[in-house]
């Protein structure tokens, strides 16, 4: 792989994230709407604490949506922020290590993903296993899943 295919690859993982960030929020977004619904939508029956029970829950339902809304929300602003412009010698955010069997891109925590034929576990800064990676160079050793696995190349 040379320097652009390198550079080609984590833009490609980059993109990825977000168009996935993007259709969670999109979800998230559309059940916010549909608990504001369903609380507006709960008629007042006969029993007055049935009807303020459904709308307190409906109201309840749409906050829980917008907190997991604006998590989403910081994590793309985190991964805006990701330099995948640049390679790197040692582990870093935008840095991508290579292992034979899987290889770990620090961006945002999205775990880890299938993409082209790839295993790829998507690491935020802030996860202990990344600190863990922090300033790792290729030909240095990781344990993941109680495995040693050799860095074969960081970019």
């Amino acid at each position: 792989m040379d320097q652009s295919e390198k550079l080609a690859f984590k833009a490609t993982l980059k993109k990825w994230a977000l168009d996935l960030l993007g259709q969670r929020i999109a979800t998230t977004n559309e059940a916010m709407r549909q608990a504001q619904e369903a609380a507006n939508s709960e008629e007042k029956s006969s029993v007055g604490d049935k009807y303020e029970t459904g709308r307190a829950m409906g109201h309840l339902q749409k906050d829980m949506h917008a907190r997991q809304l604006a998590e989403l929300v910081r994590e793309l602003a985190a991964l805006h922020a990701v330099n995948t412009d640049q390679l790197y010698q040692e582990a870093r955010t935008g840095a991508l290590l290579q292992t034979d069997k899987i290889d770990f891109f620090i961006s945002i925590g999205l775990g880890r993903q299938h993409i082209d034929g790839r295993t790829i576990v998507f690491l935020s800064p802030l996860a202990p296993l990344a600190r863990t990676l922090q300033d790792k160079k290729a030909g240095d050793s990781i344990l993941f899943d109680r495995e040693t696995m050799p860095i074969r190349r960081i970019f």
